[in-house]
């Protein structure tokens, strides 16, 4: 039971588990702020897009994510935008090739030592949730409480296969299913801060649970009760 009100959340787990949603409506309810520190892989993946950066030249990347500068603003229900090179990072506005390679270039080491840098900056304000793939071991090991949010392949591709056909963009469920299994196997076996719980992370399976339900559980533990 917790004794005090922490000022750091982490909150981990594989993609489409629920973390950007519960976390958002956890943080607005503690009056936090939420930030998903993936968007920061995907912003340095489509700069090496844009660029020509081959996903595989890791010395490159490292030098890509080097010279970015980050920068970050607060949108009105609580979420930290990202601002890269002077310009806000809507990362739903560049699908295309981003998925394709995200997973590859945020299992380059020495990518993520400087991302992490930027992340564990970004926390020193306080009252905030962090989610991502490692922050309970990582990037904020002494975030309190840490978080893990899980559900069966198979319910996370259906979730991720639900929100793109309400934005429009039509995908095979079995190719959004293959793709999702491929970023776990990338996330959990890479060598540099591989996807995994914390010791001591409250593990959350959110399959069968409704949004609310999910974010009641946090915000349980988060008031010790």
């Amino acid at each position: 039971m917790l004794n005090h009100r922490p000022q750091l959340i982490a909150m981990d787990g594989p993609a489409a588990s629920g973390k950007s949603s519960a976390g958002t409506l956890l943080a607005r309810r503690l009056g936090y702020f939420f930030f998903d520190t993936g968007v920061m892989y995907r912003a340095i993946t489509c700069k090496a897009i844009d660029l020509k950066v081959s996903p595989e030249d890791e010395n490159e990347l490292c030098r890509l994510a080097a010279s970015t500068c980050f920068a970050y603003a607060s949108s009105p229900d609580g979420h930290i935008m990202l601002v890269v090179d002077g310009e806000k990072f809507i990362p739903a506005s560049r699908e295309t090739g981003a998925n394709e390679q995200v997973s590859v270039v945020s299992k380059v080491a020495g990518v993520r030592r400087i991302l992490v840098t930027e992340q564990q900056k970004l926390a020193a304000r306080g009252k905030l949730i962090m989610a991502g793939r490692d922050i309970g071991t990582v990037v904020l090991p002494q975030a309190e409480p840490k978080f893990f949010l899980t559900a069966s392949a198979k319910e996370r591709a259906r979730r991720r296969h639900l929100e793109l056909a309400s934005r429009g963009i039509r995908a095979a469920f079995d190719a959004v299913l293959a793709d999702l299994l491929m970023r776990d196997e990338l996330d959990m076996n890479r060598e540099t801060s591989p996807l995994k719980p914390a010791v001591d992370a409250v593990i959350i399976n959110t399959e069968g649970l409704n949004l609310e339900q999910v974010v009641n559980k946090m915000y349980g533990v988060v008031k010790g009760e």
